[in-house]
């Protein structure tokens, strides 16, 4: 039997909201899965299984990749790059923010990508915002998701999605070495951050959310074309329809 194979890693960044100050966390890459081994009563065989891999694309550089079966992994920041050394941070900005999915592997596969948006304040004296808020929007991370891209939000009432977290399929199978349609094209953080000030213990005004930093997760799971209603099914707990080509799907 064929065994389904799913492959998948988070990439976390922060941005601190400070007075021109910006922080920009590391990312990790999930571990691979081990090589299916079959064993019997006559013999003992190693099974030769295609590699599935994934790759998030950030403004058509790869952030972070994991191979299944290759030591090929690689890990990144998001947003790294996101504000140019001779600027300031300024909210409301509309900064560059493609997102893509490539396939590193050799099959054709479907792929998926979970966002995730927060807030997190600094609690500590080292300045390190280390402990989540909830008085935040989420929403105040505006992440501008594009239309007629191939990319179908899950908004259905048996997926998890919220303000917080936003699950992309991508309805288009993806041969090796080929790349998405970008998912979004910029992302702003609301001004209305830098409107909520107050007076500090010097009598000077400072911004309210000074020491804030918002958070971004992507995090992609490729799931192989193969039977690929079911594979979908057990890997991501969702109904699909495959097209008759097997070259597209349609969440029911």
């Amino acid at each position: 039997m064929r065994k389904k194979k799913k492959n998948s890693f988070p990439v976390k960044p922060a941005l601190l909201l400070g007075a021109a100050a910006v922080l920009l966390l590391g990312s990790t890459v999930g571990s691979t899965r081990a090589a299916l081994t079959i064993y019997s009563e006559n013999y003992t065989a190693q099974v030769s299984m295609s590699n599935i891999g994934v790759a998030l694309v950030e403004n058509d550089e790869i952030v972070s990749q994991q191979t299944y079966g290759v030591d090929a992994s690689t890990e990144g920041t998001l947003l790294e790059n996101m504000v140019p050394e001779d600027q300031k941070f300024t909210p409301g900005y509309p900064y560059k923010e493609e997102l893509k999915v490539q396939n590193t592997g050799d099959i054709d596969t479907f792929v998926r990508v979970i966002l995730s948006r927060s807030w997190q304040k600094d609690t500590n004296e080292d300045s390190i915002p280390d402990t989540k808020d909830t008085e935040l929007s989420p929403l105040l991370i505006d992440l501008n998701l594009l239309e007629d891209s191939g990319w179908v939000v899950a908004e259905d009432e048996d997926v998890d999605y919220s303000d917080e977290r936003i699950v992309l399929y991508y309805t288009k199978a993806l041969a090796p070495e080929e790349t998405s349609a970008a998912l979004s094209d910029v992302i702003r953080i609301s001004p209305e951050i830098a409107q909520s000030v107050k007076v500090g213990d010097d009598g000077k005004y400072e911004y309210v959310y000074n020491g804030y930093s918002f958070c971004l997760e992507a995090e992609v799971d490729a799931v192989q074309t193969h039977n690929a209603a079911d594979a979908i099914k057990s890997a991501w707990g969702v109904d699909v329809t495959v097209s008759d080509d097997g070259s597209t799907i349609t969440l029911q």
